[in-house]
């Protein structure tokens, strides 16, 4: 099994860059939306308010750099922190 590599991701991701466009904003904007109503559902607090903070910021930001057609590679950094972050908030959220 190939192992991924950084460097291999950002070029797939800048060969295909037009093709995941739309594709990752599907996708991190869903995954985004599930963390958001699992915070949501714990009721509301400042640590709420934190993690739905959170949660929006990184998906906005993400949406904001494909708007704004900023380099692939910060690009595709601000995915994975996007995907990263929401992720997290919904393990924590569903423990």
């Amino acid at each position: 099994m190939k192992a991924f590599r950084t460097k291999d991701l950002i070029a797939a991701f800048n060969y295909n860059r037009f093709m995941y466009i739309p594709l990752t904003i599907i996708f991190q904007s869903c995954l985004g939306s599930i963390a958001a109503m699992l915070v949501l559902e714990n009721g509301t607090s400042f640590l709420t308010g934190i993690e739905l903070f959170l949660c929006v910021a990184t998906c906005m930001l993400y949406n904001a750099a494909l708007l704004a057609q900023l380099k692939s590679n910060l690009t595709f950094w601000l995915l994975v922190v996007s995907l990263g972050v929401n992720t997290v908030l919904i393990i924590i959220n569903l423990l």
